[in-house]
């Protein structure tokens, strides 16, 4: 498996054969699952490996994930980042969270199929489950790929993390706009730009970014507004004026 190699020379992941048999299966449930619902345009196995299990270890080359950590995946979709990092890194609790039901469905069966433990699905919105106090601000990190553009993501993002935690938006070619996009509204929700980190994956020529924000002050309660509000008028940039106006 093309991934062992690669985890451990890029991000210094070691996998065991049981972490390789957990992601072998991974592979196979995901295309087996495809063929229902739509998951995923990527299911051949190496690519599978190198865009989604390598591309969601990356994350650490930016934060620390450490046993005993608690992370929340939005957007979770097929299961990327958190489950590939939930299956490396032994010992952290990870929230799943994913609003499409069928979805979820995918992800309890697969976390029943890996037999993986403190791991759990929340079916709901970004914005109603930021305002149910236990997940609140108990974060240590909160991670995105593929959701929403950042202006918009950091408010769905930031309210759920502990002071001193961290969000981490996977990106691609836009992550730097999207970065000077959603500087007003970091700094509105209580966070800190730390740095936006390139990364390089195996035999692919598209760009990869790691966009590292630091949760430096508390959200305020209104935080996040109302479902589809974030992305439909995201904070910090201007409405278009009506030019029949």
């Amino acid at each position: 498996m093309l991934l062992s190699q690669y985890a451990h020379d890029l991000f210094g992941v070691t996998l065991s054969p049981e972490q390789i048999r957990q992601f072998e299966v991974y592979t196979a449930q995901l295309a087996e699952w495809n063929a229902k619902m739509n998951l995923t345009a990527i299911v051949e196995p190496e690519a599978v490996e190198i865009r989604h299990f390598l591309d969601s270890l990356s994350v650490v080359k930016v934060v620390s994930i450490e046993s005993g950590m608690r992370l929340l995946d939005i957007g979770s979709g097929a299961g990327f980042p958190g489950v590939p990092l939930h299956i490396a890194i032994p010992g952290i609790s990870t929230t799943l969270l994913e609003a499409t039901g069928k979805k979820v469905t995918f992800l309890n069966h697969l976390i029943e199929t890996l037999g993986l433990t403190r791991i759990k699905t929340l079916n709901a919105r970004a914005e109603e489950a930021a305002h149910i106090s236990h997940h609140r601000g108990s974060y240590d990190r909160v991670l995105a790929r593929a959701v929403a553009r950042l202006p918009g993501l950091v408010e769905y993002m930031l309210p759920f993390v502990r002071m001193g935690g961290y969000c981490i938006a996977m990106k691609g070619a836009t992550a730097q706009e999207e970065a000077r996009d959603a500087e007003k509204a970091i700094e509105m929700l209580g966070g800190k730009l730390i740095r936006i980190e390139s990364v390089q994956l195996p035999n692919l020529s598209d760009e990869h970014y790691l966009i590292v924000i630091e949760k430096v002050a508390k959200t305020g309660s209104s935080y996040p507004r109302k479902p589809g509000i974030p992305t439909r008028k995201p904070l910090g940039i201007p409405e278009e004026i009506d030019p029949g106006e």
